[in-house]
């Protein structure tokens, strides 16, 4: 199996910065389209998202999530910063729709499709509660006050509710899907 590219990239490997942009760029400039207002914005925004990953490649560890799922969650944050620069909403209807996005590689989609469903099962699973907040915050971008805004709850609430949702995803995702299903049948 090749070497992670996140990896060779912090090693200063220069050749893993073109097979990061051939591998990802479906992915971010898909993200990108779908998060500007125009093509302009989304040309820019890629720039600054690969710019991001290869800043924070060193900081990738896949114990904690995929190269692809790494990727995308600095292509989302970037993409959120720019609009709400802008003071505009991201135009996203679901976190499965965002992962479930073709990157152009065979593989590369059918991982995306899978963790992509793995974690819309685990929210499944959430009170409604934690599934609505998450929503608003992964999906939507809000921040924990916007949120707590929006639902008229004290702030401490939606903090102690995305983090208990957090931890519940992560726990069912640690499950795998066999465990995951005995698990919400209890």
């Amino acid at each position: 199996m090749a070497q992670i590219i996140l990896k060779r990239i912090a090693s200063g490997d220069k050749t893993a910065v073109q097979e990061c942009l051939d591998t990802y760029g479906g992915l971010v400039w898909s993200l990108a389209r779908r998060m500007s207002p125009n093509s302009d914005d989304a040309e820019d925004a890629v720039q600054e998202i690969f710019i991001d990953v290869w800043k924070n490649a060193a900081r990738f560890d896949e114990a904690q999530a995929s190269e692809t799922t790494f990727v995308a969650m600095i292509a989302r944050r970037r993409l959120i910063d720019r609009l709400r620069k802008t003071n505009r909403q991201p135009n996203i209807d679901s976190l499965e729709d965002v992962l479930a996005e073709p990157a152009g590689d065979k593989d590369t989609d059918m991982q995306m499709y899978v963790e992509a469903k793995e974690a819309a099962q685990a929210m499944k699973n959430l009170r409604p509660e934690q599934r609505q907040i998450l929503h608003l915050s992964i999906v939507q971008g809000f921040s924990h006050q916007e949120i707590a805004d929006a639902l008229t709850m004290p702030l401490g609430t939606v903090k102690t509710h995305a983090r208990r949702g957090l931890l519940q995803v992560r726990e069912f995702l640690a499950l795998g899907d066999s465990d995951l299903e005995k698990e919400a049948a209890v």
